[in-house]
């Protein structure tokens, strides 16, 4: 069996069509296909069932796309091992978080750890959709949420804490809230379907403050991503609740009821079992930690916000 076109097919597998393939394999579509063909001529069976959505793998495709799958997760293990042998932490490194941490609070720190670690080739990923680290789509996970997988080795990362912001120019025009009734007067945005959801409870800003049974308040708008909530709210097309490390620094937000905290979810850094002495990950691992001891929310106050507090009296 070519080993080639065991790769390839097993590149399309994952992907789900020819099409997606050609960007991780760097081939064209006909090329693909045309291996994929030689691939089944030479096992004399069918893999993959096409038809106008993509494709399916056959019963037989099926079991190929296991036997090539632990084969490759095997290689990759013994690159890794290879590759670590080295005294300093080399190799490459994959990482996936939600794409709000990612975007706002992750990458901008990346720089740092790629100077103090220059053999490490970093690929970070951001999906609200959480990876499979067993599977190796990626080597570490910074997850918003416990995993249920118990092969992983997992520890708490930090408490993320939530609040309701607004813009400033949304609040010249309809008032400072003071107090949770004076929320009811005003436009919420609402995390919407389509995502994992940021909480366990993403709707609690709709119903702070009401009583038990009361219809929560109704939003103008709704977003299927916590990244797209923050531009929602900085554009002032009302009032959100959104997780207390996405705000920081960034210009057009005022945290509003300051004393009142959403619901605390813990994020969590995660990594499989079979990279627990591998030294680039064990590298990103100290530095991660190094920097989230850095970070208290606590001493956070955006300018926006101090803004606010100091002046919400004189903007009603």
């Amino acid at each position: 069996m070519d080993w080639d076109k065991l790769k390839i097919f097993h590149a399309v597998a994952e992907a789900g069509s020819f099409t997606s393939a050609t960007v991780n394999l760097n081939l064209s579509q006909s090329a693909i296909s045309r291996q994929i063909q030689s691939l089944e001529d030479d096992l004399k069976v069918k893999l993959f069932e096409r038809h106008a959505r993509g494709l399916t793998l056959t019963e037989n495709g099926e079991y190929v796309f296991k036997t090539a799958h632990e084969v490759i997760s095997k290689l990759r293990e013994v690159e890794t091992s290879l590759g670590d042998k080295k005294n300093k932490p080399s190799g490459k490194l994959t990482v996936t978080t939600v794409v709000s941490f990612g975007t706002t609070w992750l990458t901008p720190r990346i720089q740092e750890f790629m100077q103090l670690n220059p053999e490490i080739e970093v690929e970070l990923i951001f999906d609200d959709k959480e990876l499979d680290l067993s599977t190796r789509q990626a080597d570490i996970g910074i997850f918003m949420r416990r995993p249920k997988q118990l092969n992983y080795i997992q520890k708490k990362l930090i408490d993320i804490n939530y609040h309701i912001y607004g813009s400033p120019k949304y609040l010249e025009k309809n008032g400072y809230p003071k107090s949770t009734s004076d929320l009811n007067n005003h436009k919420f945005i609402s995390f919407g379907r389509g995502a994992p959801s940021p909480v366990f409870n993403p709707d609690w800003a709709l119903k702070l403050g009401l009583k038990d049974g009361a219809k929560k308040r109704k939003t103008v708008m709704k977003v299927n991503s916590v990244y797209g909530l923050l531009l929602a709210v900085q554009s002032g097309v009302g009032l959100a609740a959104l997780p207390d490390y996405i705000t920081v620094n960034q210009p057009n937000i005022v945290k509003i009821l300051p004393k009142i905290e959403g619901p605390i979810t813990e994020a969590h850094f995660v990594y499989p079992q079979s990279l627990k002495n591998v030294a680039r990950v064990q590298a990103f691992r100290n530095f991660l930690y190094s920097k989230i001891s850095e970070w208290k929310f606590w001493y956070f106050l955006t300018p926006a916000s101090l803004y606010a507090i100091d002046n919400h009296y004189q903007w009603e």
